[in-house]
């Protein structure tokens, strides 16, 4: 598979929200973004607060943006403050460096990241790692 299809976001969307339900999380938000940052498919599950959708948005594309999961984005925050607020500054903001982005990857090839809020940020991120995995894909949290 050399691209991310919407049938293929779809079965990541399916397996992420089924990990939630089965860890009764509270409710999330999942984004699939492709390479290029646009969005394959986006689901809300009802009762999720208002801003969860662009957190979602936000932990994928920072994912993308920086070549890396947003745990170590969020790890390279805490390291580099300066460095991470310049950048997600460059991006007018659209970067969440908290966990919850995982990249997609076949083999060595990006195809699209996760995004997943609306429960805790590890949480978000299992839900991500599980709907990669289901689809026969790598998860790249970092």
């Amino acid at each position: 598979m050399s691209e991310l299809t919407l049938d293929v976001a779809r079965k990541i969307l399916d397996a992420a929200l089924a990990k939630a339900v089965e860890k009764k999380l509270k409710p999330l938000v999942i984004t699939v973004l492709d390479p290029r940052g646009a969005v394959k498919v986006t689901a809300a599950q009802d009762g999720t607060s208002l801003l969860r959708a662009e957190i979602a948005h936000g932990k994928a594309y920072g994912a993308l943006a920086m070549g890396m999961g947003s745990r170590a984005l969020f790890q390279r925050a805490q390291e580099q403050a300066y460095f991470v607020g310049s950048v997600n500054a460059l991006a007018q903001g659209r970067l969440v460096p908290v966990p919850g982005g995982v990249l997609i990857q076949n083999g060595s090839t990006l195809l699209g990241a996760v995004g997943v809020s609306g429960d805790t940020s590890d949480n978000d991120e299992i839900c991500a790692i599980a709907g990669i995995e289901a689809a026969g894909l790598k998860a790249n949290p970092g």
